[in-house]
């Protein structure tokens, strides 16, 4: 009876590691990447992906974890990062914030930055509005991992070491 239920809460804990974040799409007004093309959550497969969805009066408050995703060097052909921008949740006009993320784009040309006008990831995958929120998915486009808010110094080893394990 004991390994009857261990084994279930095994596969019951891999399901809900396994979650799959509904389709999002961010084109024309609704968004897309910098140089206006679209960027699908559908692209978030073949390689480990963090995504940071971004409120950019929050962007400094998970700069411990950027730093140390920085540090780590992983390899790019196995490891991409993608920050999103959450555009409508600051009183900043857009024209700063593209020359902003222009900016950023050239500094950090390995990472995909996208804009979302409407803060659909919020809507669509339930996000925490007004904040910085960090998602690490699988190759196979699964959530390993979520962060919403600052992350605690726990969270970020968590959260590497998940990365090097799924590499």
């Amino acid at each position: 009876m004991k390994r009857l239920t261990l084994i279930t809460l095994l596969l019951l804990s891999t399901n809900l590691l396994a979650e799959m974040m509904p389709l999002v799409t961010l084109e024309k007004e609704a968004g897309g990447r910098l140089d206006g093309s679209l960027w699908s959550s559908s692209e978030l497969v073949n390689k480990v992906h963090v995504l940071f969805y971004v409120d950019p009066d929050e962007k400094d408050l998970n700069e411990p974890l950027s730093e140390r995703l920085k540090a780590e060097n992983f390899d790019r052909a196995n490891y991409q990062s993608i920050a999103v921008i959450n555009m409508a949740a600051t009183w900043l006009p857009n024209f700063a914030l593209e020359s902003s993320l222009k900016s950023k784009q050239e500094k950090y040309p390995d990472t995909t930055y996208v804009k979302d006008f409407d803060k659909l990831l919020v809507k669509k995958w339930s996000l925490k509005d007004d904040s910085n929120n960090v998602i690490l998915f699988d190759k196979k486009g699964n959530v390993l991992y979520k962060i919403m808010g600052a992350a605690s110094a726990e969270q970020i080893e968590e959260f590497i070491g998940l990365i090097k394990k799924n590499l």
